[in-house]
């Protein structure tokens, strides 16, 4: 039983954001994704993002529009990664709140069923998203190799925490 269902991702993917494909979307029925940026798009840390993600962004993009949104409050940093991937963003979003998810919705004219709120962390994005009535989809993180102990153990009590509650991982493609 679920003891805390905004805590439920609706899609647990198994695999980095680039593994969320055309297919996918198209199965959900998912109109737009919002991303969160760090250890979802790029390693914390990272100034731009992979030529791998930077390609997935610009397929993605074809199909459905695409923005960022970051509880990381550097201008510089996230400013550098949107623009090498030509997206919009939002930064300091202090997920799990819904304002800076509302005005990316709000820009993409879309409700907020039909958008995807992708990320890595689940009492901040997927809460977030299902807060703001997103479709939540739970990656696995793209941590670079000088925060992996630390993001690892992290995640390891976010999950214990959240399985406790009633939430399930199961992989979903």
């Amino acid at each position: 039983m679920n003891l805390f269902p905004l805590l439920q991702p609706d899609l647990v993917l198994g695999g980095s954001v680039m593994d969320l494909t055309p297919e996918i979307l198209t199965r959900y029925q998912i109109d737009g994704l919002v991303l969160d940026v760090d250890d979802t798009i790029v390693p914390i840390g990272s100034s731009l993002a992979e030529p791998e993600v930077i390609l997935w962004i610009e397929q993605t993009r074809q199909h459905v529009p695409v923005w960022l949104v970051t509880n990381n409050p550097n201008q510089i940093r996230i400013g550098a990664i949107a623009a090498s991937l030509s997206l919009p963003y939002f930064l300091s979003a202090a997920k799990p709140s819904r304002k800076k998810l509302r005005q990316a919705v709000t820009a993409m004219s879309m409700e907020p069923a039909r958008v995807a709120m992708v990320g890595d962390r689940v009492f901040t994005d997927v809460l977030a998203g299902n807060r703001m009535g997103m479709f939540t989809i739970l990656i696995e993180p793209m941590v670079g190799a000088e925060s992996i102990l630390n993001f690892s153990l992290i995640r390891r009590i976010e999950f214990a925490i959240a399985r406790l509650l009633g939430v399930s991982f199961a992989i979903k493609k």
